[in-house]
């Protein structure tokens, strides 16, 4: 895959981090998305979970920033995402598993409805789509996510293929 194509993709998923459409990410994004997921589960923020979900944002959007933007203005362009992704991560998965995972880890504790260490596949669609994922993309991806078909995702399998998703040619 040319590096265009890859620039295109990458440019593509930005839309998935600016969660309130304003045409950058900044921390609010990372604040709406867990204030989102914890409305779609019923978990009160003020919570052990609710506090996780917090902090995990948090890291989550300290991470981001820290590789993209290039600026400091407390904001990440769709530009400075791509370059972000092109120059520091496309390389590099294992740099980007590292920031998303406290988010991602607390992300699915509030999914993980029985308190098993993993979410169904209903229950990881519907992450998915608070996240911004169109509702047919979630499900497909949710399904794939299910690498050994016991019907629960779990950390192992989420982190590495969101990794992957964001940062390598598909």
């Amino acid at each position: 895959m040319v590096s265009s194509e890859y620039e295109r993709r990458i440019a593509a998923r930005f839309a998935t981090f600016d969660q309130d459409g304003n045409g950058y990410i900044d921390r609010g994004d990372f604040s709406v998305a867990a204030k989102a997921l914890l409305a779609e589960f019923d978990v009160a923020a003020r919570s052990d979970k609710g506090q996780d979900l917090y902090a995990g944002a948090e890291a989550f959007w300290q991470g981001m920033a820290g590789i993209a933007d290039r600026d400091g203005d407390q904001r990440i362009t769709r530009e400075e995402f791509v370059n972000g992704a092109v120059k520091r991560l496309r390389d590099n998965p294992e740099r980007f598993a590292e920031i998303a995972r406290p988010f991602l880890h607390a992300a699915l504790a509030v999914a993980d409805t029985d308190g098993d260490g993993a979410a169904t596949v209903a229950d990881t669609a519907r992450v998915l789509r608070i996240l911004g994922v169109d509702e047919q993309i979630a499900q497909a991806a949710a399904t794939a996510l299910d690498a050994d078909g016991d019907g629960r995702v779990g950390e192992a399998e989420i982190v590495p293929a969101l990794a992957r998703y964001f940062t390598v040619p598909e």
